[in-house]
């Protein structure tokens, strides 16, 4: 009887390792899968904006080394960004996805990716910018935000991914060297291109206040602004008011059950749209 007992419980053993090795084997292999596919769909549908030098945007790393921020004069100071440092075909975009309003872009990160705004929150969890089924989701909007970017506040969601990849890269920003190395993204857009002056970064709670939507200027804006400020980890020198419009990017963090770690950006309108420059600022 012992000898079965010990049988059973070798062949028990023997099913739970395979079954890990397969699982780490399913998961590496999607991990790639995710991997090329977005870098192909940078690839086929961003390039450097002129002047920034270089052959393409597919690689997170382009942007003009002048100002170290990735675009063509996008000091933290001034009233306009310039041109954004790539160019997107939203049209060749929306052809595959109407659901794609925007790219977002952050020089030297992983950060090079379509952003989404579905009609719910669930739907683009697990399934890419096509619409297929994807362990790392896409990056996409909060589906109580008004279309067109008209909210004070966006809140812009991404997987924190093993590998690094979406919006894993979001809590480096929990060290002031980084931040300063990093001090601002870009949000593309077919009407309008945004730098993304970073100035707060911490962790929170997923059901924290943070995630409370501003859809016009006011004092209770105000308020909440100098809150999330206040929590930030890095120091920043951003000039902040309720006229203008905000982004809040949100991944997961491990620190506690429900922990999300989050960036706050200002919005500075750029005098590009998709990275092409408009007739009128």
């Amino acid at each position: 009887m012992g000898k079965w007992i010990r049988r059973a419980v070798v062949l028990v053993i023997a099913a739970i390792f395979l079954f890990s090795v397969i699982s780490i084997i399913v998961t590496l292999y999607q991990y790639r899968v995710s991997g090329e596919l977005y870098d192909d769909v940078a690839r086929q549908y961003t390039a450097l904006a002129s002047g920034t030098g270089g052959s393409g945007a597919g690689g997170a790393g382009a942007g003009s080394e002048a100002d170290g921020s990735g675009g063509t004069q996008a000091g933290l100071a001034g009233e306009s960004a310039e041109i954004a440092p790539i160019q997107v075909d939203f049209e060749g975009l929306q052809a595959l996805n109407g659901d794609i309003v925007g790219w977002i872009y952050c020089q030297d990160t992983p950060i090079n990716y379509p952003v989404i705004h579905g009609e719910d929150n669930d739907f683009y969890l697990r399934r890419s910018f096509d619409k297929t089924n994807n362990m790392a989701g896409s990056i996409f909007i909060e589906a109580l935000n008004r279309h067109g970017f008209v909210d004070s506040n966006m809140i812009i969601y991404g997987h924190h991914m093993k590998n690094g990849s979406m919006f894993a890269v979001l809590d480096s920003w929990d060290n002031q060297e980084f931040y300063e190395e990093h001090p601002v993204m870009w949000l593309l857009t077919p009407e309008r291109d945004y730098r993304i002056d970073l100035f707060s970064g911490y962790t929170t709670s997923a059901y924290s206040d943070t995630y409370t939507i501003f859809q016009g200027p006011g004092e209770p804006l105000d308020e909440y602004l100098a809150e999330c400020a206040a929590k930030s980890v890095f120091q920043a020198d951003v000039e902040l008011d309720s006229e203008a419009r905000y982004v809040l990017l949100s991944t997961c963090a491990y620190v506690f059950d429900n922990a999300r770690y989050v960036l706050h950006g200002k919005l500075v309108p750029a005098d590009s749209a998709g990275g092409v420059m408009t007739e009128t600022k």
